[in-house]
């Protein structure tokens, strides 16, 4: 049976990890959360590395499991294994039909709406360009996950060089901070601590993404080794990058001026150093976003591929293709799924409803932790979390918050959210009673029980 072949070097996983999670966000939120701290620009920076620190429990939390256990599939095993079939396969069942492929259409079209600052695009010309850059991506990563991978970091490179010398150019000539004598409150108080809050929440948001290179971990090379340094330096890289970034915005514009910025970067730029410089941001953000596309269908396919050889999705998403070593059709299916999500628009509502439920897997992930830890007490672990076990707690409770958050702000959301999963009900029991049908000697193994090449 052919199997993916393990071809991803601790430099790809970093690239994937910091490539996936800057898209556009970085380029935009800032603005958002200095105004919700009330204009404390100390609070505001606190905020994005105590947002960075919680992301960073987590990814230590799931290097544990993915040096463990370096199945594809990632995440979808940890809960598989910890909670059973059904949760992880609506785990995969919300990640294929929404938020994976929803995703790559948020990412596509607004591509094309920054492309329209270079182009002028028709709403038609604009929807073909859309699935034009799904197309291209997803050709990238049929061809072979080392051409994935090396676009990855060829784009990520790109983007990350550009926020760091942006950085570097704005805090070097911007007064910002000397307009700014006041870096923390006064006092704190009830509405600061409300709106910390909900910074807190909305920059959790911006780092979110680093979850997606645990699928990937059956293609890694020495994963023991390999898969937590690569997920642990990503993500402390992403907290180093942010932080930064977010310094250079304000020593542009100073506090006043970013908390009533829509479009910090190109502001910044372009006050320091005129239009044409926020232009070139323009170009940062569509390498950016291209970047983030191809690093989600390099690795959430590879979830796909592990639900199908459990025998609870499509068939044909657990084959390998012979020359190209790739799950070739688990690509094209989340990419011409992502296609059509982009060309009729439908992904805008639908990942507003349901992105947050990522969030609660993501909780429940991590707490399988400590299922591993007392079902299987020898287990050859070469990587343990550190601080266990406050620091998986830590980081489910930043998770719960989320969870909270949106149930109580938007109510009509949640019920979408749990009547979609609810459709992936049905649907999981009728695959499984199809593989309780079959004959023994067409039953896939689990992905757990497969051992890739090496």
């Amino acid at each position: 049976m052919t199997t993916l072949n393990r071809t991803l070097t601790l430099r790809d996983l970093i690239l994937i990890v910091v490539g996936t999670v800057i898209g556009s966000g970085i380029f935009l939120v800032p603005g958002l959360v200095i105004r919700q701290t009330g204009g404390s620009i100390g609070v505001a920076l606190l905020v994005w590395l105590a947002a960075g620190v919680l992301s960073l429990l987590g990814a230590l939390t799931y290097g544990e499991m993915g040096a463990a256990k370096p199945d594809a599939g990632g995440l979808y095993v940890y809960l598989r294994d910890a909670l059973g079939p059904l949760p992880a396969f609506l785990y995969g069942w919300t990640m294929f039909f929404v938020i994976g492929a929803g995703s790559c259409a948020t990412l596509a079209v607004a591509f094309t709406n920054y492309l329209g600052q270079f182009v002028a695009l028709s709403p038609l010309a604009g929807k073909i360009v859309a699935i034009l850059m799904i197309a291209v991506v997803m050709a990238i990563n049929v061809r072979g996950t080392r051409d994935g991978a090396n676009v990855q970091g060829v784009a990520t490179a790109i983007k990350v060089a550009a926020i760091l010398v942006m950085s570097i150019l704005l805090t070097t000539v911007g007064h910002g901070f000397a307009r700014t004598p006041n870096v923390w409150p006064a006092a704190w108080n009830g509405s600061l601590f409300a709106g910390v809050g909900l910074a807190m929440i909305g920059v959790l948001w911006a780092y979110e993404g680093w979850q997606y290179v645990t699928f990937s971990a059956g293609e890694t090379m020495d994963p023991q080794r390999v898969f937590p340094l690569g997920i642990g330096i990503g993500t402390a890289l992403l907290i180093g990058i942010y932080v930064f970034a977010n310094i250079g915005y304000i020593a542009a514009l100073g506090a006043d001026g970013a908390m009533n910025s829509e479009r910090i970067a190109a502001e910044s730029m372009a006050v320091m150093f005129g239009p044409t410089a926020g232009k070139l941001i323009a170009a940062i953000i569509l390498v950016s976003m291209f970047s983030a596309a191809n690093g989600i269908t390099l690795t959430a396919p590879r979830l796909y591929y592990s639900m199908s050889r459990d025998g609870v999705f499509f068939a044909k998403l657990a084959e390998v293709h012979p020359r190209f070593k790739t799950p070739a059709f688990a690509i094209v299916a989340s990419s011409v799924w992502a296609m059509v999500l982009a060309a009729t628009g439908t992904f805008q509502q639908l990942l507003t409803y349901v992105v947050f439920v990522g969030w609660i897997f993501y909780a429940f992930g991590a707490l399988a932790i400590f299922v591993y830890r007392r079902r299987e007490p020898n287990l050859a672990r070469p990587f343990r979390t550190p601080g266990y076990p406050l620091t998986p707690i830590l980081f489910v409770l930043s998770a719960a918050a989320i969870v909270i958050n949106t149930i109580v702000t938007q109510p009509r959301n949640v019920v979408f959210a749990i009547a979609l999963m609810a459709l992936g009900v049905p649907a999981f029991y009728m695959w499984r009673s199809r593989l309780a049908k079959a004959p023994p000697d067409a039953l896939k193994p689990p992905a757990s029980k497969v051992r890739e090449t090496v």
